[in-house]
């Protein structure tokens, strides 16, 4: 028998409620993250960002007007007018600003506003840093914890105030507003608040997402910034070692891109210096006709061994070297377009790497920063920041004489990576409005970001309210658990890497004879998503400090916390719609008036995990640390198990004919596809429909 019409408009009526209790919470925080200062708007710093603040808020206040209209249409059980009406109400939405409003809820951020508001209102004079809001893992203790009674009772202790933290976390319960979040509150042990989330908050958050068809991005204060990746030298191929960089500092902007940032990608190339002198000398000779005639320097690798040789061994070639680099530093045209050719054949199989490994830079080499490093020069000159030493020009951080100095003019006038550095920094603040700098490098240059910070201070050129991080990673190693290395002991080019991991699936693939159910294009299709992922994907589940083996049969295992066990699961995930002969339109426009089911323990465990996917990214963001956001993955994908083994989607009988199809469990599996496809997307995976 099926649902009684007022029944469902009941439901209908309570989701709106619920939708409008979280709007208004989240109208809140997003006035608290924004708190401007009127010279500052003034000057223009914050503008744009409060204006954009001001037509969100009047965007979500008019929602809730909408639904209240809703709510009171449901109520009246009116079937009659409700349609118009609603659509109505609909066409003045989507008449006022395009900015489209974020349906998704960070529950962390909620909860720690909750309990911020009840914690000052028991103990006005607690700080802040006590307010601690955890995941639980057992579900026996709740969905979330406050662990703030134990040390906030230690701090009250310290002004006279003794009491047992059971009975802080009393008072603080005391103080506790209700929250369409939230089920109920219980104290457990000393003083441990364990917190409950609500199923009707679940079904809510999970429908919008599938209304929508995206998951859009939390609300964060927006920045300009700039991600500094890659790098990589002109006439050098790239190799493992840069491999970490690009692809960590790929998967940084991706997020930050998704957050609403606006982010330059850039490629600090090494196009400049010395070994140009070397290349040109070489190149004059061997193809002295190079300004009329394209030489073939392809194999640039062996055309920078060959010049090199010449450089460590002829002095008279040496010499002509240095001139050219004397001539290419005035810019002479001959010398420029022997620089360009050169520059040009090392970009072409760079951009090769880039496109099968989907990663978008732009390309900013040394070179254009040779203008910008002689006034950067003149800069630090005019406010004495600036010491002679043994005829360099070096200088200082913050506290004079501790550390290392930046050499900013070598001692026959030429400039370092120091100065070019200094001047890159400024660029940055300076030219490109850039309030945060994020540079993605190994481990082993800490010491000089740190430098280059302490300097950029010194000369006022990093402020109070710019942010500059180092993002560090550690070593790629092979199974011998030594430096990645070939077996002659040689660099491993990353263009060889890659071509391996496209063999190995290929063979994988094979060994499960998916050739034989594949098409000639989706076997292409599915050998390189997993070749490039498995290779992401081993990188970026790794916490990035950590040194980490590289291991082609441990990446693509079909089993674990692997890139091929995750895209399996989405392919599969995705075929339950299929089989069920239900399109992704149609589940769209169903999550409009059908419940998610989360009824079963498994429904709703799942359906908890996936909620979590604001808070991974917004940590993320925070502290660039990638590896959980893999594990997030992972973990979905064993919930989804869990969840899929105990309920049933798709009913059958005896002939394999459907004879149920559970819309609600389906509707599950729709978010969990949907929430799987963004976290890979932020990853730079790209999953296909069949494997």
């Amino acid at each position: 028998m099926s649902e009684p019409n007022w029944k469902k408009l009941d439901k209908q009526a309570t989701a709106a409620e619920i939708e409008i209790a979280l709007l208004k919470e989240q109208i809140e925080l997003l006035l608290k993250s924004f708190k401007p200062d009127t010279s500052q708007i003034v000057s223009n710093v914050n503008k744009e960002e409060f204006e954009r603040l001001q037509q969100e808020n009047v965007k979500l206040k008019h929602r809730i007007i909408i639904l209240t209209r809703t709510i009171e249409m449901y109520k009246a059980k009116d079937k009659e007018s409700v349609p118009s009406m609603i659509n109505e109400s609909e066409d003045k939405l989507s008449s006022m600003s395009n900015i489209p409003q974020s349906n998704t809820i960070s529950i962390h951020a909620t909860l720690w506003d909750i309990f911020h508001k009840a914690i000052m209102a028991a103990y006005p004079n607690a700080k802040k840093s006590l307010i601690s809001i955890t995941t639980n893992s057992n579900p026996k203790f709740g969905d979330y914890q406050c662990n703030s009674a134990l040390p906030l009772a230690r701090e009250l202790s310290t002004t006279g105030n003794k009491l047992a933290p059971r009975t802080v976390a009393n008072t603080i319960m005391s103080k506790l507003k209700e929250s369409p979040l939230v089920d109920k509150y219980e104290i457990a042990g000393a003083g441990y608040i364990n917190i409950y989330l609500k199923r009707d908050f679940g079904q809510c958050a999970l429908s919008n997402w599938l209304t929508t068809g995206e998951i859009l991005p939390p609300y964060v204060e927006k920045h300009r910034i700039v991600v500094d990746f890659s790098s990589p030298n002109i006439a050098k191929e790239m190799h493992v070692g840069h491999l970490r960089s690009t692809i960590i500092g790929d998967s940084l902007a991706r997020i930050f891109e998704y957050l609403g940032h606006y982010v330059l990608r850039i490629n600090h190339i090494g196009d400049w210096g010395t070994q140009f002198g070397m290349l040109i000398a070489h190149l004059q000779d061997k193809f002295p006709n190079y300004l009329t005639v394209n030489p073939p320097i392809q194999d640039l690798q062996t055309f920078y061994k060959e010049s090199k040789i010449r450089f460590d061994a002829d002095e008279e070639f040496k010499k002509r070297a240095y001139e050219c680099v004397v001539k290419l530093q005035a810019f002479e045209p001959d010398i420029i377009k022997a620089w360009k050719m050169i520059c040009d054949v090392s970009m072409q199989e760079f951009q090769k790497l880039y496109t099968r490994l989907d990663i978008k830079l732009i390309e900013r080499g040394e070179s254009f920063y040779q203008k910008r490093m002689e006034i950067i020069v003149e800069e630090l000159e005019s406010k004495n920041l600036l010491e002679e030493d043994n005829g360099r020009k070096v200088m200082w951080g913050e506290e004079p004489g501790k550390g290392v100095p930046f050499t900013i003019v070598k001692s026959d006038g030429g400039f370092t990576y120091d100065t070019s550095d200094m001047a890159t920094i400024k660029q940055r603040i300076e030219e490109e409005k850039a309030d945060w700098l994020i540079y993605v490098t190994d481990a082993g240059q800490s010491l000089h970001f740190q430098t280059l910070r302490s300097c950029a201070k010194k000369a006022e050129i990093l402020k109070d309210h710019h942010r500059m991080d180092h993002v560090t990673f550690g070593v790629v190693l092979g199974e011998d658990k030594k430096k990645f290395k070939t077996r002659s002991g040689d660099t491993i080019k990353l263009i060889e890497l890659l071509d391996e991991g496209l063999k190995r699936t290929l063979q994988k693939l094979k060994e499960k004879e998916r050739d034989k159910v594949l098409s000639e294009e989706e076997l292409k299709m599915a050998q390189e998503s997993v070749a490039y992922g498995c290779i992401k994907y081993a990188d970026l589940s790794h916490n990035r400090n950590h040194d980490y083996i590289f291991s082609f049969d441990k990446m693509l295992e079909d089993k674990g916390n692997t890139a091929v066990y995750l895209l399996y699961a989405l392919t599969r995930i995705r075929s339950i719609a299929r089989t069920a002969k239900v399109t992704q339109d149609e589940l769209q426009k169903c999550a409009r008036d059908t419940p998610i089911s989360l009824e079963h323990e498994k429904e709703w465990k799942l359906a908890k995990v996936l909620l979590k996917f604001p808070d991974i990214i917004l940590e993320i963001s925070e502290d660039m640390y990638l590896h959980p956001l893999c594990e997030f993955c992972y973990e979905i994908s064993c919930a989804f198990t869990e969840f899929y083994d105990k309920c049933y989607c798709v009913e059958k009988n005896q002939a394999g004919e459907i004879i149920k199809v559970h819309m609600g469990r389906l509707l599950l599996t729709e978010a969990t596809a949907l929430v799987l496809e963004k976290c890979f997307a932020l990853l730079g995976l790209k999953p296909v429909t069949r494997m």
